[in-house]
């Protein structure tokens, strides 16, 4: 199997190099081999190994990576800010094989259709990215067929449980203030409604990641010689040669895996690995622009500071960071201990007892059910002349964007030793669809150990829209669980200290649902105040880290061009959630694995592959499959193996005679549609790594 700590001798020099083992570094990596198995390919990832880890395949046990001890987590630590209560944030990111899609929150929402329309990019419309939202998804929910993919590696479901009452609960309490539920809101177009969210979770309750779709599978299949994965191992910079062409990349041990961290960067010498046809930079929207920077390209002035040599002066590199920026308020709940996630957070349940029973909770993320909200004309015009001139300029013409966003969490994540009682507290979570606010990410020096300049830019933007959203939502979502049969009262430590008196005070303790009909929680302009406070002391990330080396001119701050290729040098290409010029009004999770499918099929044809008949790894039901563009109307005939499972002591399969047909229906990728048929067996012939079932 192609995964090392340690790169072996004879692998000094690749074809294509991936600086990142993220998620769309996975999926580039995937498309890739299969497109071309003789193709050698590299993935150099920061992180461990997350094969069959058990806080990331049970997704239960997801917030034991928000744990700051958590070695599949990165933590990256943000300026001290004085709009955010003079904190100091910390934005997590991926830190392991998968990136984010190995420790997120598996959230399965999509972006709108006028987001992608908006990277006013050739081949990055909606329409045209189409295909690669299908492409990667096996889609298992309610929708139209049209509009999802059913053959895609990565699994999308209910899991194996749903917190029914608290479900149903949210969807009843937003439709008595006006939001309708739909049966799918990721169309690309709904909007102003709720939803039953589905998630990335495999019918049996796995997580479904993107190292363990497009990379796991091929490297035990022993198909794939040419697929390489070194783990734990930091990509330092780009190596360029006398033409600005990238020609490898310097690496060194992770210390973070190491005793002594400090002092084993400090006695490591880097170590370098070539690629003979290209460099993919691949290391997520926070750490892709530093690589860069510490390769010598992005803006001089910076550059020079740092004391790197300047390669390209690229000054949109780092520049306009963005993420949703996120609060949570808790509420006091009559559910039981099974009706959510915190016997796992608590203690109140065990996990390894959980794990031997396969425990139906561990395939659950305890977000059921979710809206994406608008505000109605008259709130608008409540939230003063600056919102409305942004709601006009921004929204009111484009329906499919959302302004919030607002889900329900049947679990606390916080210090369950400081809840008032042992009642059952679960969270409620609003976040910016498409902040205003930006930030930046910048190298201070040329190592790995020198501290970084990172402004996370919440709540920064001109006339505080954004914080005037999060004030709206604060409101809608109180009146939201107030008509909840499932509220009992909310915590009072994570809602706003109302002044004495308030007629918004909070209510700690309550027999059930308090509100009814039209009735509407009063606030004054001081109540308004102690809201304001409490935002700026609470919001933080989503993990949406986003933008910091988009697609766009280099003269409009732009880093790559729509090809996905850096400016200015040759033979590094880009490929993350650093690319994407404008925010997306969803988890982002969907739209990284739309760069990485068509990233990868940028790459592919740009490097002239995926001209022969493939075969798909791995063959869920056993049974070959071929995808293959044929030049003439006349069917050929290409010979293949299948690859069904065999008993342990056969170590034969059966070569099998094929013939493609072509079919009247178009695929929806552009290639034309083939039916398979088999015509003749011939005698079995010996292959090599196939693995017993």
């Amino acid at each position: 199997m192609g995964l090392y700590t340690k790169l072996p001798e004879d692998l000094q020099e690749v074809d294509v190099i991936i600086a990142g083992g993220g998620l769309a570094g996975c999926v580039v990596a995937g498309r890739l081999a299969e497109a071309d198995p003789s193709l050698s390919i590299l993935i150099v990832e920061q992180g461990p190994n997350n094969y069959a880890v058990p806080e990331i395949i049970h997704p239960g046990l997801f917030p034991r990576n928000l744990h700051p001890t958590s070695k599949h987590t990165l933590f990256w630590q943000g300026n001290q800010s004085e709009v955010l209560a003079n904190r100091r944030p910390i934005v997590p990111s991926g830190g392991t094989l998968g990136g984010g899609s190995s420790v997120n929150w598996m959230v399965y929402t999509r972006a709108a259709r006028s987001d992608y329309d908006a990277f006013d990019a050739p081949g990055w419309s909606a329409d045209e990215l189409y295909p690669f939202l299908k492409k990667f998804e096996k889609y298992q929910g309610k929708g139209s067929k049209d509009h999802h993919g059913f053959e895609g590696p990565i699994g999308v479901s209910s899991g194996t449980f749903r917190g029914k009452r608290g479900e149903d609960a949210f969807i009843e309490a937003a439709t008595a203030v006006g939001y309708t539920e739909f049966e799918d809101l990721q169309n690309l177009d709904k909007n102003h409604g709720t939803e039953r969210w589905l998630r990335y979770v495999a019918p049996n309750g796995r997580r479904s990641d993107a190292a363990h779709g497009y990379i796991h599978p091929k490297l035990r299949s022993g198909d794939f010689p040419n697929l390489h994965v070194l783990v734990e191992k930091q990509v330092v910079r780009v190596l360029f040669d006398e033409n600005k062409k990238a020609v490898g990349v310097e690496y060194q041990t992770n210390a973070k895996f190491q005793a002594n961290p400090e002092m084993q960067v400090a006695l490591q010498a880097p170590k370098t690995v070539r690629a003979r046809r290209l460099v993919v930079c691949s290391a997520g929207a926070n750490g892709t622009p530093l690589i860069l920077e510490r390769s010598g390209v992005g803006n001089a002035q910076i550059l020079e500071k740092a004391g790197v040599k300047v390669v390209e002066d690229l000054p949109g590199v780092g520049h306009d960071y963005q993420d949703h920026h996120l609060t949570l308020y808790a509420y006091r709940t009559n559910l039981t201990k099974r009706e959510t996630l915190n016997g796992f957070l608590d203690g109140g349940l065990d996990i390894q007892e959980a794990i031997r029973n396969n425990d139906e909770l561990l395939g659950w993320n305890s977000m059921d059910a979710s809206g994406k909200f608008r505000p109605t004309e008259a709130e608008v015009e409540a939230l003063g002349p600056e919102f409305k001139a942004a709601w006009e300029k921004d929204f009111k013409d484009k329906p499919d964007k959302p302004l919030m966003i607002i889900a329900l969490y049947l679990a606390y994540f916080a210090d369950h030793s400081s809840l008032p009682d042992d009642s059952e507290y679960v969270s409620m979570a609003n976040w910016t669809a498409y902040p205003y606010s930006r930030g930046h990410i910048h190298i201070t020096g040329p190592g790995l150990l020198d501290p970084i300049d990172f402004d996370v830019g919440y709540l920064k933007d001109d006339n505080d829209i954004d914080l005037k959203k999060h004030i709206w939502a604060y409101k809608l979502q109180r009146e939201m669980w107030r008509r909840m049969p499932i509220f009992r009262g909310e915590l009072a430590t994570s809602h706003p200290k109302f002044p004495e008196g308030s007629k918004a005070a909070v209510i700690e303790k309550a027999d059930g649902p308090v509100f009814d009909g039209d009735k509407r929680i009063e606030y004054t302009a001081e109540d308004e105040k102690a809201i304001e406070q409490k935002i700026r002391e609470i919001v933080s990330t989503t993990w949406h880290s986003l933008g910091t080396c988009k697609i766009a001119p280099r003269e409009k701050m732009g880093v790559v061009d729509p090809t996905l290729s850096v400016h200015g040098v040759t033979g590094l290409k880009l490929a993350d959630l650093s690319v994407p010029p404008h925010n997306v009004g969803a988890n982002t999770g969907n739209t990284a694995y739309v760069v990485g499918e068509r990233a990868a099929d940028l790459f592919i044809k740009e490097l002239g592959l995926g001209q022969q008949a493939r075969v798909d790894s791995p063959v869920d039901d056993g049974q070959a499959k071929v995808e293959s563009p044929v030049a003439d109307e006349q069917a050929k005939e290409i010979k293949i193996f299948s690859l069904f499972s065999v008993p342990e002591h056969v170590a034969f399969a059966t070569a099998v005679r094929v013939i493609l047909v072509k079919a009247p229906k178009p695929r929806p990728d552009g290639l034309s549609c083939w039916q398979t048929f088999v015509l003749k067996v011939t005698p079995p012939l010996r292959l090599t790594g196939l693995q017993p079932p």
